[in-house]
């Protein structure tokens, strides 16, 4: 899908380190994991709680030329759902190429029905989803 992922927390490389030899779950980890021990990039992306020294949770999209596509910020103790992500990054990725149309929250793959943003669809998006059988003229399919 032509993506670089990187994972940034306030540990140390050494602490990844462990994070990968001990915990099961990071075993098949190939990514990058990037170290932030003083909390400077967490503080850029506005996650770093100073009086606790902690950063929040954050997941940030950013496209090749440096644009922010997409942020999400959970609390310390909320994790991050995968599959949502790749449906964020995947309507990003779709919408960089039909930037004219709108995605819906129930929106998971190319082929699934977009929207058309227009003054028409005030009001109409129940029904241009095709919630009551029929889609209003501005969707697409």
């Amino acid at each position: 899908m032509g993506v670089k992922i990187v994972t940034v927390s306030c540990d140390t490389k050494f602490v990844h380190l462990a994070w990968h030899t001990v915990e099961k779950e990071l075993k098949p980890v190939t990514y990058t994991m990037g170290a932030d021990a003083n909390g400077q990039l967490a503080r850029t992306f506005g996650v770093y709680l100073d009086d606790a020294g902690v950063a929040l949770r954050g997941t940030f999209l950013i496209s090749p030329d440096g644009t922010l596509l997409n942020s999400e910020v959970n609390f310390l103790n909320l994790g991050r759902n995968v599959d949502e992500i790749m449906r964020k990054f995947k309507a990003n990725l779709y919408l960089s190429r039909k930037s004219d149309e709108g995605i819906p929250a129930q929106w998971n793959e190319e082929g699934d029905v977009t929207l058309k943003p227009s003054a028409r669809m005030v009001g109409k998006v129940h029904e241009a989803l095709g919630n009551d059988g029929v889609p209003v003229d501005g969707s697409s399919c």
